[in-house]
């Protein structure tokens, strides 16, 4: 019964704030939703809706329009997916000023037939190369895709930021052999090191089983993967998160700094794990608007650019 209340407030408190900032209407093209593979997906196996990757898209007005455009990785342990405050309202957040928002519903280990690596990473990487290789019919413009992500989505898509040079699975069409490199990240409260004292263990039991090969495990600890070619990032943790300690952003920050690759990092003392776009949450509300400006510090929200191509 207090699960239920504290989930019930929660969102009563979400739903509020999103009113609050008019995020409600700040689309006007309506979501749809795409299959990443309609013919179906590299390994899987069966026939079920998590069986099938898929795309939920979120595109902002044509005068609004940026051009930019981000991958949104919902958290969920890689055992399920927060599909509402870690997607559909980021995606309306992200159309509020010009960036389009595609939704990845990954698969994971509670999906379908269930699936751990390299599933999730394939989509993502899937995800990528979709939006790249259709950014003429979405407005987008190829050089200027992020990817974002939640807790574990925040693994998945700095994975996606650390391990673009190796393919996982065989080029079935014309989409799979787009880059899937991303330009930018951006990670929440992300699940980084799977090596470390502060891994989050269920993430990596989902992921990669309950006695994974210790060379996997290392490879997908993903503080150690960062080199020059990683893309600028954006980070955001709390001193307080108990889930996902704030060490997995920092590790990510210091191999960041010491790569050279340009980074921002934000660690706010209030905030329990989870707190999506941290509406009434404090302090930590504060990164939407911080995330914003950092992006229109890359140019990535310059419309001017966009329309000199």
């Amino acid at each position: 019964m207090k699960r239920f209340i504290e989930l019930t407030l929660v969102g009563l408190a979400v739903v509020m704030s999103l009113a609050a900032v008019g995020l409600s209407d700040a689309t006007e093209t309506p979501a749809k939703v795409e299959l990443l593979w309609p013919q179906g997906a590299p390994g899987a196996e069966g026939d079920q809706e998590g069986d099938k990757p898929s795309l939920t898209i979120y595109l902002p007005s044509k005068d609004k329009s940026t051009g930019a455009a981000v991958v949104i990785c919902p958290g969920g342990g890689y055992g399920f997916l927060a599909m509402d405050h870690e997607g559909h309202q980021v995606a309306r957040w992200l159309n509020s000023f010009g960036v389009a928002g595609f939704i990845l519903k990954y698969r994971h280990r509670r999906s379908g037939a269930g699936y751990g690596h390299p599933a999730p990473l394939q989509d993502a990487q899937r995800a990528v190369r979709t939006v790249r290789g259709r950014a003429k019919e979405w407005g987008v413009d190829p050089g200027r895709i992020g990817i974002l992500g939640f807790s574990a989505g925040g693994h998945l898509a700095s994975s996606a930021g650390t391990h673009f040079h190796k393919r996982y699975g065989g080029a079935a069409d014309p989409i799979d052999r787009v880059s899937c490199r991303p330009d930018f990240m951006i990670l929440l409260y992300p699940v980084i090191s799977l090596t470390e004292w502060f891994t989050h263990t269920g993430s990596r039991r989902n992921l990669l089983g309950k006695d994974p090969d210790r060379k996997l495990v290392k490879s997908l600890s993903n503080e150690k993967r960062v080199t020059p070619e990683t893309p600028p990032t954006f980070l955001v943790h709390t001193y307080e998160d108990k889930g996902v300690p704030a060490e997995n952003s920092l590790y990510f920050y210091l191999a960041l700094r010491k790569a050279k690759v340009p980074a921002e990092m934000h660690i706010f003392q209030k905030g329990r794990h989870g707190f999506g776009l941290g509406s009434n949450s404090g302090p930590v509300s504060r990164w939407p608007d911080l995330c914003a400006d950092w992006m229109r510090g890359l140019g990535l929200l310059d419309k001017k650019q966009q329309e000199s191509e």
